[in-house]
């Protein structure tokens, strides 16, 4: 049965990927990348795209994970829902009414791009940290200082591990909502791929528009991917054989 549900998945994908050729070639896209300076241009774009990624996300990661620890602190943990409330205002408000009120205050451009997608990512790493964290069963916790552990060494050898496939969750969340979000950086002039994107509609022309919105959707699949991965590193082999099973 796995070996047929194989093989369907293997003709479905290549079923895809012929008609995705198909709509490429007639829409143009392919002839459109197929000029050397375009392309350039293209990996330019993607460049500066997944700089803003990488940096948001770098910054939304250090803050998330740093609030979603300390606020399952014992003396903290009665101001967690008081927080996270503050922390989850930025995608309470839409992602074009973020990138025009940072925009009103700190121009436009790289850096104001950068901290809109920040404020719009930390929420599911902060959140995904405090419920994993939550999450871990108290017999392991009194296990551990019943081994004679402090509560640093808590943290890192029992309740980070533990959390970290929820963490994991929470930031592939951020990192897939960050990477789709940077296509609208374009209109407060940090560039990005979202630059095709908008040229072809203002244009009316399909390749330019695809040439924008395929990388973009090929970097959100990648980074999905790349968390799979991570998981793999991050994640205990026990834990994931639990998990398993």
């Amino acid at each position: 049965m796995a070996s047929m549900l194989t093989r369907v998945y293997r003709l479905f994908m290549v079923l895809l990927l012929l008609g995705a050729g198909v709509l490429l070639d007639q829409t143009g896209m392919l002839q459109y990348m197929a000029d050397p300076y375009e392309l350039v241009y293209v990996l330019a774009l993607a460049r500066q795209h997944v700089a803003m990624v990488a940096v948001a996300i770098l910054l939304a990661t250090i803050l998330g994970v740093g609030v979603g620890i300390v606020f399952t602190r014992a003396g903290m943990k009665k101001y967690a829902g008081l927080v996270m409330y503050i922390v989850g205002l930025g995608q309470t408000i839409p992602s074009l009414a973020v990138l025009a009120i940072v925009m009103s205050f700190m121009g436009i451009g790289f850096r104001p791009a950068i901290f809109a997608l920040f404020i719009y990512s930390v929420l599911p790493i902060a959140r995904n940290t405090l419920a994993g964290i939550n999450a871990v069963p108290n017999w392991l916790l009194d296990a551990a200082k019943g081994m004679g552990m402090n509560n640093r060494q808590i943290l890192w050898h029992v309740e980070l591990p533990n959390a970290m496939q929820v963490m994991l969750t929470g930031f592939r969340i951020s990192l897939v909502i960050c990477i789709g979000t940077a296509a609208l950086a374009f209109l407060i002039g940090a560039g990005g791929l979202g630059e095709q994107i908008f040229m072809g509609i203002d244009l009316m022309r399909t390749d330019k528009l695809l040439a924008g919105a395929i990388p973009t959707i090929l970097l959100a699949l990648l980074a999905d991917y790349l968390c799979e991965f991570l998981g793999l590193v991050l994640v205990p082999k026990g834990l994931r054989l639990q998990e398993r099973a």
